[in-house]
């Protein structure tokens, strides 16, 4: 798993690139790329706000809102085994597989 940081706000998702030995910062959840670089905690959390910053700028320019849209659906693709197993646990519990999927993602947290 991605280690996550907060800046400004936001969240990003800091894997390690070998090929250029550096952290790489991607921003969740924006419209667009605000990526940002660096070897560093204190690199990361600086370039990260400056990136975010100018991003942010661009989209007051533009006058376009920063956040991607989601439309409260998406489908899963399961094996067959796992989507009966998760129908028995929904109807076990009476709830849709749709609210059992709801409640399972609703206690991750990142």
């Amino acid at each position: 798993m991605n280690n996550v940081v907060e800046i400004g706000g936001h969240r990003a998702v800091i894997p390690f690139d070998p090929e250029i030995g550096m952290f790489r910062g991607e921003f969740l959840g924006l419209n667009g790329g605000a990526d940002f670089y660096a070897d560093s905690v204190g690199g990361l959390q600086k370039e990260g706000k400056a990136s975010l910053g100018m991003f942010l700028e661009m989209c007051a320019e533009k006058g376009i809102g920063p956040g991607k849209h989601s439309s409260g659906r998406f489908v899963v693709r399961l094996p067959e085994n796992v989507h009966a197993r998760a129908a028995g646990i929904a109807t076990a519990r009476g709830v849709s597989l749709n609210r059992l999927v709801q409640d399972a993602l609703s206690q991750v947290d990142f």
